[in-house]
């Protein structure tokens, strides 16, 4: 008995041998079906298919198992050779820190982005007059801060609201950040408008509306000046991850992340801020990472403990919007700070952060 026993495990490690070998050769199958996939840009799941072998199983299965038994195995092979598709494909991404282990620093004007100190980017939404932006300035130049955004290009939802000053915004927050000695972040909204505009911002900015205008990603690839990437109001992280991708493929690398929060059913705030998807776009990518608290928020009293959480979790830096007189500015009034608002605002935050100053 003992020796029949010996011999019948015997034979079912040769089968376990053989069933290994079988799944290793399928899953290399189902890798390079994964790429060709990919090229032709077809979707990894097909459940026609997949029914299709559920189906095969259920007409030739002979038993001794039952055929529901079976399916359940299939189908947890069909589910772990989907993941290692998407894993393949993860791996390839240049955004990807597989692709990356180390962070990716950026320098603007002398700002290391990346290294594990915290930044703000502070400005006016809407650039308005050369007044309004020096006063703003004189404002982050008292608190040591040397990133200013300020809108030139605004997307409006509504086309009857002030769609920014265009090319002349720029030149006044060019002019601004000159006198002192500040970088300029900016959105740009149109590809024809991105060679000009390199004259008069150090970042530029694309919008959560644009963030899959791939023209413009494509243009923002082949420049050499770093770019900041809003999250789009209603993107999935991986989609954000992808959209950073088309801007990384063309040779850019110089690329910041911009949590802002999503659209959701919650009204309580303007959108919902994401505060996970910061650790897990540090995990997932090599790229800094930052959180604007004001479009996220949309709520002035909200800042401070938003900038807080955002901190706290592990963001690279905090974007939030200030204007000399809120009350009379022609866009977002509502939810930026004025200026002592702000200094009040920097004076706890560099309480929690480990914050870079001039």
């Amino acid at each position: 008995m003992s020796k029949e026993l010996a011999e019948l495990r015997s034979e079912i490690e040769e089968v376990d041998e053989q069933i290994l070998a079988l799944l290793n050769n399928r899953a290399t199958i189902v890798k390079e079906i994964g790429k060709l996939k990919e090229m032709q840009g077809v979707k990894r799941f097909d459940p026609v298919r997949e029914r299709k072998l559920l189906d095969l199983i259920e007409d030739r299965n002979e038993g001794p198992f039952e055929t529901s038994t079976l399916q359940y195995i299939f189908k947890q092979i069909f589910k772990a050779s989907l993941e290692l598709q998407e894993d393949d494909n993860r791996k390839a991404l240049l955004v990807s820190r597989k692709k990356k282990p180390d962070d990716t620093i950026i320098n603007i004007k002398g700002e290391q982005i990346g290294t594990g100190e915290q930044h703000f980017v502070m400005g006016p939404c809407a650039v308005e007059s050369y007044e309004q932006v020096k006063q703003v300035a004189k404002a982050l130049k008292d608190q040591g801060l040397t990133l200013m955004r300020g809108g030139a290009f605004k997307p409006r939802t509504s086309p009857y609201d002030f769609q920014g000053l265009g090319m002349e915004g720029l030149k006044i927050l060019r002019r601004v950040a000159d006198e002192e000695n500040l970088a300029v972040i900016s959105e740009i909204l149109n590809p024809n408008d991105l060679e000009e505009a390199l004259d008069y911002v150090d970042v530029v900015q694309i919008g959560a509306r644009n963030m899959q205008n791939f023209e413009l990603l494509k243009a923002a690839g082949s420049i050499r000046k770093p770019v900041l990437l809003k999250r789009g109001l209603s993107a999935t992280i991986e989609e954000f991850m992808y959209a950073a991708e088309y801007i990384l493929a063309q040779g850019n690398d110089q690329i910041i992340l911009c949590e802002r929060g999503i659209r959701t059913y919650e009204k309580a705030t303007r959108n919902t801020l994401d505060i996970s998807a910061v650790p897990i776009l540090k995990q997932e990518t090599h790229l800094p990472v930052m959180v604007d608290v004001t479009h996220s928020t949309g709520r002035k009293d909200l800042l401070l403990p938003a900038a807080k959480a955002a901190l706290a979790i592990g963001a690279d830096g905090v974007m939030a919007e200030v204007h000399p007189d809120p009350a009379v500015a022609l866009s977002d009034s509502a939810q930026q700070m004025n200026i002592p608002q702000f200094h009040e605002f920097m004076n706890e935050i560099k309480k929690h952060a480990a914050v870079y100053t001039a």
